[in-house]
């Protein structure tokens, strides 16, 4: 199985200086405090932190510098420290193929905000950084996904957790796999090790970025 080649995780760089999409880590709509459990405003408490793991993909533009400043605005935010990145991994489409191949990634950030919070966060990012949304599964400036949010399982019209295709996804779950091999899947109760193994050969190419 292609792939499978483990690197060190590629650490954020800073976010450019020059304003516009470059400016992500001081845009006040995500820079806003999340709700704590306790303690002082904005500070981040290990009594109280939620472990969210989120998946980040571009496919438009600088790819890479893309995702590198996605992982520079999650450090960024308020209450929250970004814990785990995988390594960056070159993906086919799916859904959609008639489009450019991906550059695909997971992280694990730790925070007091709540779900519902974090994925403003996200949206917000996602729009600083470009994001224009269009055709499902279509090509995008950046995508930032909420795979799992401690052992929550939510299903609203907002949104759903565990993502509902996180078990069908070779490009989540690989780099899911680099960083939290034993974590167990909610709903499914199966170990990320157990779901990748369980797709086969499906799912498309995915391999391991050199850079």
């Amino acid at each position: 199985m292609g792939g499978r080649k483990k690197e060190a995780s590629i650490s954020p760089e800073p976010s450019n200086s020059g304003g516009g999409p470059g400016e992500v880590a001081t845009n006040p709509r995500y820079l806003c405090s999340p709700p704590l459990a306790g303690g002082e405003k904005g500070a981040v408490s290990a009594m109280t932190l939620h472990r969210a793991y989120i998946g980040f993909g571009a496919n438009l533009g600088d790819r890479l510098a893309t995702c590198r400043k996605a992982l520079a605005a999650l450090a960024a935010l308020p209450g929250s420290r970004l814990s785990k990145t995988s390594s960056l991994y070159e993906t086919e489409p799916v859904g959609l193929t008639d489009q450019p191949p991906f550059i695909n990634g997971v992280a694990l950030v730790e925070t007091e905000g709540d779900a519902r919070w974090l994925l403003a966060q996200l949206s917000a990012i996602e729009a600083d950084l470009g994001r224009v949304r269009g055709a499902r599964w279509g090509p995008r400036t950046i995508d930032l996904d909420l795979l799992l949010f401690d052992e929550e399982i939510v299903a609203s019209v907002e949104f759903t957790v565990p993502h509902p295709r996180l078990h069908e996804r070779r490009f989540v779950l690989q780099p899911l796999e680099e960083i939290a091999p034993d974590l167990r899947h909610p709903v499914l109760g199966k170990t990320v090790t157990a779901l990748l193994e369980a797709l086969g050969e499906e799912g498309g190419r995915v391999e391991v970025v050199h850079s």
